[in-house]
């Protein structure tokens, strides 16, 4: 049982929810509860630690999982200490970072889209870790079936995004990429079409076709997309709002178009 919150291996912990660098460095990140635990991919837990008190309350089911892994006991303050939330659920674990090729990407491999046209989100400089995470989450649900990131985009193995996705970072593919305007004229090359989701859009989100391979562009929070990302798309897309809304929320804006694509498609069925 660790009971020092000075333990090199809880420091250890601590530096991966705090350092993106220490993540990279060790290609780890952290995961915290039961219901991440029992999402992850066997062969990418390196460790897992619990409380006391929580394999006292935990099932027989939950128990077993624990083991299996060899979890490690921690006292309650060196939980505290590794946790990066206020309130610690008693159980987190070490996890191997997955590195995805640009064909599984495009192809949705973890996500059983084999042989569905693509449906890709292509992120600019999405810097709020909340609205990242719920991209990922809100793109599982409507068959997105990859994830394109800038360079400027949040750490997605960032604790605030891990915890937003609620288990889809284990089944999104997703990479970063340098040139997000080179990959939007390799996408056009092999016959995806490229939406970004603009103010200067002429005509609305719900009037295109996204039932043939589809790409939405979503920008920065503040900012939207650059202009060389947005002149690099096919076309823009327009969001129609009332009242005296400037601009729509990055995630809300992502669930509205990969949503609209998957009723879309749908009707394929």
């Amino acid at each position: 049982m660790i009971t020092s919150v000075n333990n090199e291996r809880v420091r250890k912990v601590v530096s991966y929810n705090e350092k993106s660098k220490a993540r990279r460095e060790d290609d780890v990140f952290v995961i915290e509860g039961m219901k991440m635990l029992r999402e992850a991919p066997v062969l990418q837990v390196r460790e897992v630690y619990v409380t006391g008190k929580f394999v006292n309350n935990a099932s027989e089911e939950d128990k077993e999982i624990l083991w299996r892994y060899g979890a490690e006991e921690v006292s309650e303050e060196v939980m505290k200490k590794m946790s990066d939330t206020q309130t610690p659920q008693g159980v987190l674990a070490v996890i191997s970072q997955y590195h995805y090729t640009k064909e599984e990407v495009i192809e949705g491999y973890n996500q059983g889209n084999e042989g569905a046209a693509p449906l890709i989100l292509v992120l600019e400089n999405i810097q709020d870790p909340g609205n990242l995470g719920t991209m990922l989450r809100s793109g599982e649900g409507a068959g997105v079936t990859g994830v394109v990131l800038s360079k400027g985009c949040a750490d997605i193995h960032n604790p605030k995004v891990v915890r937003s996705t609620m288990g889809s970072i284990f089944r999104m593919p997703y990479i970063y990429v340098d040139d997000v305007p080179g990959m939007l004229k390799e996408f056009s090359q092999n016959g995806i079409h490229t939406y970004a989701a603009h103010l200067k859009g002429q005509k609305n989100y719900d009037e295109f076709d996204y039932r043939l391979p589809t790409a939405f562009l979503i920008g920065n929070e503040g900012n939207g997309l650059t202009k060389e990302t947005a002149d690099a798309a096919e076309t823009y897309v327009l969001i129609p709002m009332k009242g005296e809304v400037e601009s729509m929320n990055a995630a809300t804006s992502s669930a509205i178009l990969t949503f609209e694509a998957s009723r879309q498609r749908r009707m394929l069925e």
